[in-house]
């Protein structure tokens, strides 16, 4: 997977396709991502103390990692991700500008 936590992304396919968020949690075996502010689904949750209210609460779900691209820093498009060795590091860059990311 070319994602980590904390990568900014932007959104290719489904009901927000072109929004863009940050991810928050990864699942490299289920192979989805969860991104902020994206794919939010109301949840009903019941008073847990005597007294409290029940409330509703947007909750972000995962998705297929596979929906989301990168978001180039120069560019700011989302762009493919290519990997190469600079000294002993592996570092990820764009594609189409060569810039690493």
């Amino acid at each position: 997977m070319n994602l980590k936590k904390g990568d900014n992304v932007i959104v290719t396919t489904g009901k927000d396709r072109t929004k863009t968020g940050k991810v928050l949690v990864i699942s490299k075996e289920d192979n989805r991502v969860t991104v902020e502010g994206i794919n939010m689904f109301k949840k009903h949750k019941r008073p847990t103390k005597q007294g409290e209210k029940g409330q509703i609460v947007s909750i972000a779900r995962p998705m297929a990692a596979s929906n989301v691209m990168l978001l180039c820093p120069s560019c700011k498009v989302g762009r493919r991700v290519g990997h190469r060795t600079e000294g002993a590091k592996k570092v990820r860059y764009c594609k189409k500008c060569q810039v690493t990311i």
